[in-house]
């Protein structure tokens, strides 16, 4: 019998060729083809078959292989005789398809024909990379019945439609062939060998004998797919392998505006997939491409022509800034109130017809360098929704729509956050920075409702543009948000401060996002004195800041004033008039130069404490790396102010705490550009304590020891009533600070103090300031002062004010030193805790000179009123 087999490289050269016939008349294992394996094991006999010749073990297994790549539209044909009773320990596999040489190994995939086993049967198997093998046509039972004489002839087809055929003659002539039925199966469809796979006890090591193999592909190769790839290439798939040098003229695409195909490339690794080179773009919506005279491997020809459907639905792009958004947030999701028990977040994609390719896109907070990355091949249509959420959880939402479960994924902290998207390349796509004061509705804040975005077309807003949902579900996953409403920003970006972070660089900090391509021009930008500017950089991730690079470094504390013309944010406004900002290179502090101003130490029921600073210096500080103190009677609690420069002008007031959105929510009389947030803060006791401002290099600049009973003695309730200082130039006593009036709602975090007074100045030795006080927690003259200003150091004074019938109301001081000026307060109280009744008072003022005994009395009115 005339055999001929070609190898891979042959079958590659000489497509037209046939693919595997072997009847071993040549007497050997080693040519035309080459089988490999354990071919030691293996003879060709004096009748030409190949036959088993292994060691004389039970439980051995033979193999032997050759190249063959017939899968679909082919037929495997065989002669065997297994001169043994066959068993579970005697049986002959067949492989018609192989993906890898070594039959033995449990990961070999592909079909192979059983001959024999328990069942004595003939049937065909598909062997996967795991798992044990499955029939794909269970064969008669008892088929190969003989203890010694088991003739068979096998032919397998397999159609390009996948259908499966299992024949045998068991008269092995060939011409009386039994079907054992058909299947369909189209798991695999690639092939790399074809063999033998033999096992057997000892005494059947030579009871194998194999004949005339021959695979048969005559079917020409059947078009599966044509798939756009980019605008301009398009992968056809066959389903089977094409011949290796595929033409571009057998190639068209149909319909108007139809781009030519240039060229045709068969794929190194996968030969069934063509790829197609475009002339032009191919058009958005359904194309039909036709193919012609394309040859598979063995010379068989589909003269077509081959028709397929191709659909362009447009092609993945990165996105770009605001391209893909986070528009809604489930950060505190008990308890339930309708939607799994899951953080998560949702992100869409508002632009029109671009179809987003989030591939590498990284989710994560702000300062953490884990990030849940988006995976290969994760698009979002345009103006689809998606739900974002740990990769456990992706079951819960399936059933909302299209879901990412990322590994990494951020716990979403209740009270707040800042998120990010960011690019493959690190550019920030989006940033929000939420805070729980953004649901504006205290019951939606304990838990089970999602945050919304109200308006998807101003993507840079804060709190302004977000709310608690208002679906009875709790949140709106992977559709249209329930707040969905017209909210655009219309306001141009504000300049709010400049500071000098180094003597060439200044920072310039904005009340909203920029546009962060527009504002890096240098242009527009200008100093007063005049000084150049070489560089303008956006800082991210929210790209709120811009810093200045000067040509020619600033001189300390020397007063210079920027200026920022057209800033863009990044919705689009532009600044109208100029905008500017005064800063300076900051000097080095002394003690006294920064004062504790108000202190905040009892808060209000879901409050916070504050502390609040003044510079009353005619310094520029930089308060980068001091710490904010409290000292108590159990110990000491240090925490640092700020990491980043943060510098304060003269007279400038900054709010200390650790969460301004809630002080600022609380307290209406505030301002907000006054903050500054601190990651942890000391401890401050209800009762009393002490509070200590220290610079980077330990010194103590102020020091203010604070105790409840200082409150106005009339008040009812001290919860969130702060202790403001009342003169900034006194001392940070007891003396100086008083609650803050009513009338502004109990504090004034970086607004002047409610009870602030003015040193009346004057030479005398004693003023009263006012002359007539209304002691009624107001802020309007709520306390008098005592002012003095004396020739010298050293005297000792007490003070005793009388009422109209000349009694003792209250002992101010007894016998205390003072300093050669400042004041003493009267808050309209009498020794007992009790308001004084409206009237005349008269201070009764004893000052003794010890070194010379000398006394000297002064009287001075008051009058005590009331508001009507």
């Amino acid at each position: 019998m005339r055999k001929l087999f070609l190898s891979l490289f042959s079958l590659l050269s000489f497509p037209a060729a046939a693919q595997l016939t072997d009847s071993f008349a040549d007497g050997n294992l080693t040519q035309n083809p080459t089988w490999t394996g354990d071919a030691t094991s293996f003879q060709v006999n004096t009748q030409l078959q190949l036959q088993s010749n292994g060691p004389a073990t039970t439980g051995t297994t033979l193999q032997l292989t050759t190249p063959c790549q017939a899968a679909t539209g082919t037929t495997w044909e065989f002669y065997a005789n297994l001169k043994l009773a066959t068993s579970s320990g005697n049986y002959a596999d067949v492989w018609l398809m192989a993906d890898q040489a070594d039959l033995k190994t449990t990961g070999t995939k592909g079909y192979f024909v059983r001959l024999g086993g328990t069942l004595d049967e003939v049937a065909l198997f598909r062997k996967d990379a795991t798992g044990s093998p499955v029939y794909v046509v269970n064969g008669l039972d008892g088929t190969l019945a003989s203890s010694t004489n088991n003739v068979v002839r096998v032919r397998v087809t397999r159609s390009p439609q996948n259908v499966w055929k299992l024949e045998r003659d068991l008269t092995g002539a060939g011409t009386s062939y039994v079907s054992e039925g058909t299947a369909t199966d189209a798991t695999h469809q690639r092939s790399n060998y074809f063999g033998v796979l033999l096992t057997y006890s000892a005494a059947n090591n030579r009871s194998f004998y194999f004949d005339d193999f021959r695979v048969t592909d005559a079917t020409p190769p059947v078009l599966v797919s044509a798939t756009p790839v980019t605008a301009r290439q398009l992968d056809v798939v066959y389903n089977e392998l094409v011949d290796a040098a595929p033409s571009a003229v057998s190639y068209r695409l149909t319909g108007a505006g139809a781009p030519p195909v240039l060229t045709a490339q068969r794929d190194a690794s996968d030969p069934a997939t063509v790829h197609l080179a475009l002339g032009a773009d191919l058009p958005l919506g359904n194309n039909i491409l036709e193919a012609r005279n394309v040859a598979d491997l063995y010379g068989n020809t589909a003269a077509g022509p081959l028709a397929v459907s191709c659909v362009n639905k447009g092609f993945p792009v990165a996105p770009g800034v605001n391209q893909v958004l986070i528009t809604e947030i489930m950060a505190d999701e008990t308890p339930v109130v309708g939607l799994p028990a899951s953080e998560y977040l949702e992100i869409h994609n508002p632009t029109s017809g671009t179809l987003l390719d989030l591939g590498g896109v990284r989710l994560q907070k702000a300062g953490s360098t884990t990030a849940a990355v988006f995976p290969a091949g994760a698009t979002l249509l345009p103006g689809e929704y998606a739900v974002v959420c740990g990769s456990t959880r992706a079951t819960q939402f399936a059933s909302f729509g299209k879901v990412f479960g990322l590994t990494n994924f951020p716990s979403l902290s209740n009270s707040g956050d800042q998120l990010l998207l960011r690019s493959r390349a690190g550019q920030t796509l989006f940033e929000v920075n939420y805070s729980d004061t953004w649901y504006k509705d205290n019951r939606k804040k304990d838990g089970g409702w999602a945050l919304e975005m109200v308006d998807l077309a101003n993507p840079c807003a804060g709190i302004d543009n977000w709310t608690a949902s208002t679906d009875a579900s709790g949140g709106t996953p992977s559709r249209v948000n329930s707040t969905k409403a017209t909210k655009p920003d219309l306001t141009p970006p504000a300049l709010l401060r400049a500071l000098a972070l180094t003597p060439t660089t200044v920072r310039l900090f904005f009340a909203e996002k920029l546009d962060s391509t527009t504002v890096a021009n240098p242009a527009l930008y200008t100093l007063a004195p005049a000084a150049a500017i070489t560089r303008a950089a956006p800082v991210g991730p929210d790209f709120r800041m811009v810093d200045l690079t000067l040509a020619a470094p600033l001189a300390v504390n020397k007063p210079t004033t920027v200026t920022a013309q057209r800033i863009t944010d990044c919705v689009g406004n532009a600044a109208g008039p100029a905008t500017s900002a005064a800063f300076a290179l900051p000097g080095t502090p002394a003690p006294g130069d920064i004062v504790i101003n108000e202190v905040l130490f009892n808060p209000r029921t879901g409050g916070v404490d504050f502390v609040e600073l003044l510079n009353r210096s005619a310094q520029y500080l930089d308060v980068h790396g001091w710490r904010l103190s409290s000292e108590t009677v159990t110990g000491t609690d240090v925490m640092d102010i700020s990491s980043e420069p943060y510098v304060l002008a003269p007279g400038q007031l900054v709010v200390l705490t650790t969460r301004p959105d809630v002080v600022q929510s609380q307290y209406p009389t505030h301002d907000a550009a006054a903050f500054l947030a601190m990651n942890n803060f000391p401890s401050l006791p209800d009762d009393a304590g002490t509070v200590i401002v220290l610079d980077a290099t330990s010194q103590t600049l102020d020091r203010y020891t604070y105790n409840k009973s200082q409150h106005l003695a009339l008040l009812d309730d001290l919860n969130g009533v702060s202790l403001e200082r009342v003169r900034p130039e006194g001392p940070s006593l007891a003396s100086n600070f008083h609650s803050a009036a009513s009338v502004v709602g109990y504090a004034t975090p970086g607004r002047p103090n409610s009870q602030y007074q003015q040193d009346p100045g004057g030479d005398k030795f004693f003023r009263i300031d006012p002359e007539v006080f209304t002691p009624d927690g107001d802020g309007q003259h709520d306390l008098t002062t005592i002012n003095y200003t004396l020739n010298q150091g050293g005297y000792v004074a007490s003070v005793t004010v009388y009422d109209a019938q000349s009694r003792p109301t209250r002992h101010l001081v007894r016998n205390e030193t003072l300093a050669v000026s400042g004041f003493l307060p009267w808050d309209g109280l009498s020794d007992q805790g009790r308001k004084a009744p409206i009237g005349y008072y008269v201070f009764y003022i004893e000052l003794l000179q010890p070194s010379t005994s000398l006394k000297y009395e002064y009287k001075r009115t008051v009058v005590l009123g009331a508001r009507l």
